[in-house]
């Protein structure tokens, strides 16, 4: 196990404070979605404090959204640090898919929830502010969009369960410091 060099250039071996500082705080929040979306799901209709986990799932959501939109832009007008020199090409293929996949997702997400909701007579509120309803009541394309949400919901946790795995890959056995690119 040895440990490769980073490549050496302009741009710094690890990601800009603001780019750590929004990776940490969307992934607590989209973790603590998933859980709470596969959580809430189970609860009967009827049970009072149903619309209180539905209500906070959608305002993470809408901030989660915020982030998202934030950290896209960030990651739009700032390159990546570069990946260590000797990195396997496919590797590096792989890493840089699997991160527009999970872009693709973290957009996505937010998106379909929020039309979703749109179609519903709830709407959304943001931990008690009601937002606009894009869209009129249509049990349908409620369902529709929320199929997307739902189908989305799966994929992007199995995105998560493999850049977690590669980044502990990286952390314990490439001992490469890819892993503390991203920690402040």
């Amino acid at each position: 196990m040895s440990t490769l060099p980073l490549a050496e250039g302009k741009r710094g071996e690890r990601y800009a404070l603001p780019a750590i500082g929004l990776h940490w705080v969307i992934a607590v929040l989209i973790i603590g979605m998933l859980f709470l979306g596969y959580y809430m799901v189970g609860i009967p209709k009827g049970t009072p404090d149903r619309a209180l986990y539905f209500n906070l799932h959608k305002s993470f959501g809408v901030l989660a959204g915020v982030l998202i939109l934030m950290r896209l832009g960030w990651r739009l007008t700032h390159a990546a640090p570069p990946m260590p020199n000797g990195m396997p090409h496919w590797s590096t293929r792989a890493a840089r898919w699997s991160h527009r996949l999970q872009y693709l997702c973290m957009v996505l997400q937010p998106a379909t929830g929020y039309l979703s909701s749109s179609f519903n007579k709830y709407g959304v509120k943001f931990f008690g502010f009601a937002l606009p309803n894009w869209a009129w009541e249509d049990r349908q394309l409620r369902d529709l969009f929320m199929g997307f949400h739902q189908i989305i919901a799966v994929v992007f946790a199995a995105l998560i369960a493999l850049h977690v795995l590669a980044a502990f890959k990286h952390l314990l056995v490439d001992r490469d410091r890819v892993f503390s690119r991203m920690l402040p």
